[in-house]
């Protein structure tokens, strides 16, 4: 019956779409999460594990991506929120919205070590060139990105002081900058690693939450939510080259780089799909009906079987539990 239920909503989802030809998702399986409650906030993996932060439930639940079966739940994380996995140092790094960074193994998942920020903490970002967990975290004259060594599980000097709680920011990785956003001020804060200078880009649009970057072409991608719009800048200049109409209540947004495509799922109960025709030109190729409060997704690009899957947390509801509902990404 559930599978039943989940082909029955992507057919759906494709006739409200408009365009019955444009599928770059298709849905094609689910994994309960069952007494799972509440929302969920990011998600982080290891290529083999799926990391999902539950945060309404204050758990971590830990997704074998092979079985597709949740394997276990970490617990003691209140209001779980940024979660990324450290590959060289083999550990998982979980984001509190009570104050702290809590470091566990990854393969027994045992708390390693805790490190309070006295803020709250929450979007985490792995630079793998310096082995740096970049941490944003904190309210107003505390808030900042700061920055933790995965070798040594110590907190580090390098800081920068924003002013406003961060909310998405990017790394990148062949060039200094991180680009932050700041709701709050109604800014993009660009933070420059090498000489620490800190330039800020002002706002039109309100309630800048979700982004993404595609370093090549020079283009960092936001999501507001007033109005609610796909945003695209020019990183070389700071200028808006565009905003499109895009899905109420987003909170994640990711940039596939093989198909110049750009993936917006939201609270709504829609995944908006964009195509980039170049760096200047976008469009909505379709939008994929999901569910309400399906607000948080991940994707990761090609798996260990050269798969690529797109995976969308939907919240339980009166009829039914918990699930990551499986996107199979289409050329």
């Amino acid at each position: 019956m559930a599978l039943i239920l989940i082909l029955t909503t992507q057919v759906k989802a494709q006739e409200s779409s408009g365009a019955q030809d444009a599928r770059p998702l298709v849905l094609t399986e689910a994994i309960p999460l069952e007494g799972i409650k509440g929302r969920f906030d990011h998600f982080g993996t290891s290529g083999r594990k799926l990391f999902v932060s539950a945060l309404g439930n204050n758990t971590v639940e830990v997704i074998d991506i092979s079985g597709r079966t949740l394997e276990r739940t970490i617990t003691g994380v209140p209001n779980p929120q940024g979660v990324v996995y450290a590959p060289e140092a083999n550990k998982l790094f979980v984001g509190s919205s009570k104050d702290k960074l809590h470091i566990y193994d990854g393969t027994s998942f045992d708390l390693i070590s805790e490190i309070d920020f006295h803020g709250d903490v929450d979007n985490l970002r792995y630079d793998a060139a310096n082995k740096r967990v970049y941490v944003g975290y904190g309210d107003e004259e505390t808030a900042a990105i700061g920055a933790v060594d995965a070798t040594t599980n110590k907190r580090i000097e390098e800081e920068y002081k924003l002013g406003a709680h961060p909310e998405s920011f990017q790394l990148e990785t062949s060039g200094p900058n991180i680009y932050v956003n700041l709701p709050d001020l109604k800014q993009i804060a660009v933070i420059n690693r090498s000489t620490h200078a800190i330039t800020r880009w002002p706002l039109t649009l309100e309630h800048n939450f979700p982004m993404a970057l595609d370093e090549t072409d020079h283009r960092l991608f936001v999501g507001t939510h007033e109005p609610a719009r796909l945003a695209v800048f020019d990183t070389t200049s700071g200028h808006m080259i565009t905003a499109l109409p895009s899905v109420q209540d987003a909170d994640d947004l990711y940039y596939d780089a093989g198909r110049k495509r750009i993936y917006m799922a939201g609270g709504e109960g829609f995944i908006y799909a964009f195509q980039q025709k170049d760096p200047d030109q976008y469009q909505l190729i379709t939008k994929i009906s999901t569910a309400l409060g399906a607000r948080t997704a991940g994707y990761f690009g090609k798996g260990k079987k050269s798969f690529d899957r797109f995976w969308l947390a939907v919240p339980a509801r009166a009829d039914h539990g918990a699930e990551i509902w499986i996107y199979t990404v289409q050329d």
